[in-house]
């Protein structure tokens, strides 16, 4: 089920009248507000470092890794891998604080 479709389906309204109103309030639509989401997820859990980038996009609904990256560079301007490595290279160990 896309997200037009359970939206609807769950507040019992039509899609082009939530869309517009959640436009209006918000300044962005649904469907970016939905991207960007879930790519501070995919950061999340590419900080946490415990699932592969394969699993990150399946755990996360994506249909494939390059997908996931395309998205992630556009939303973030870096690729998943460089995002973790950046992410890293600011982080200090504990003994080192």
């Amino acid at each position: 089920m896309n997200h037009s479709s359970y939206i609807e389906s769950h507040l019992n309204r039509d899609y082009a009248y939530l869309s517009a109103l959640f436009s209006e309030v918000e300044g962005t639509t649904i469907e970016k507000y939905i991207i960007h989401q879930k790519i501070e997820r995919v950061k999340e859990l590419l900080v946490y470092d415990e699932l592969t980038l394969s699993e990150i996009a399946d755990k996360m609904g994506y249909s494939n890794v390059a997908y996931l990256s395309s998205q992630f560079k556009k939303v973030t301007g870096l690729t998943p891998s460089h995002f973790k490595q950046v992410k890293e290279n600011k982080r200090k160990p504990l003994d080192e604080v």
